[in-house]
């Protein structure tokens, strides 16, 4: 059905082919395993984070997606 897809076509598509354009990039959360400090940060970084207050790594650059170092919580920005 062209009008109604299912949410699993649409996730699978590219972000200006959908019948809603929305972007595959948001803003996260990441709770350092060590100190429990929170950062904040953008799932398509570019650079290393490491955490402002231990200078523990929490996530390294991949080509897309940031990868998340175990132990580390995340959780999604409410807009």
């Amino acid at each position: 059905d062209l009008l109604n897809p299912s949410q699993h076509i649409e996730n699978k598509k590219h972000k200006l082919k959908r019948l809603v354009q929305r972007p595959n990039s948001y803003f996260v959360d990441i709770k350092c395993k060590n100190c429990k400090k929170i950062t904040h940060t953008f799932t398509h970084a570019q650079s290393t984070i490491k955490c402002k207050n231990c200078q523990e790594l929490l996530a390294t650059p991949t080509g897309g997606k940031i990868s998340i170092k175990d132990g580390n919580l995340v959780r999604k920005m409410i807009e």
